[in-house]
């Protein structure tokens, strides 16, 4: 289905397949597979060779405390797993700095997610 104005030629999905799914639903997928690449980029993933990029890392545990902010009223019983994924992170990227963030300067920080 082309999607006009937007520059996409066409989704990859059927689009009547994600109006079936709860919004609630939707943005939990799209954090767990930003948790994921993010994962991925402190070198946390098992059984591969540590890949870390911490500037990739940064960007995603920005985007997603941004996105767990702005959901935060609509998520149900998926906030709080998704809040420790966050802290999760934040812990890891923390640890994994050379020279760690002051409190509250690291990635995501600056996002309320209360």
């Amino acid at each position: 289905m082309p999607l006009p104005a937007h520059g996409f030629d066409r989704l990859d999905f059927p689009v009547r397949e994600l109006a079936t799914i709860p919004a609630a639903d939707v943005i939990s997928r799209a954090a767990a597979l930003i948790m994921a690449a993010t994962a991925e980029k402190l070198g946390l993933t098992p059984n591969e060779e540590p890949d870390i990029d911490l500037d990739e890392a940064r960007r995603l545990i920005d985007s997603l405390a941004g996105l767990l902010a702005a959901s935060q009223d609509h998520l149900g019983e998926h906030r709080e797993p998704l809040r420790e994924g966050l802290r999760t992170v934040q812990t890891a990227f923390r640890e994994a700095s050379a020279f760690p963030d002051a409190p509250g300067e690291g990635p995501g920080e600056r996002f309320t997610v209360g």
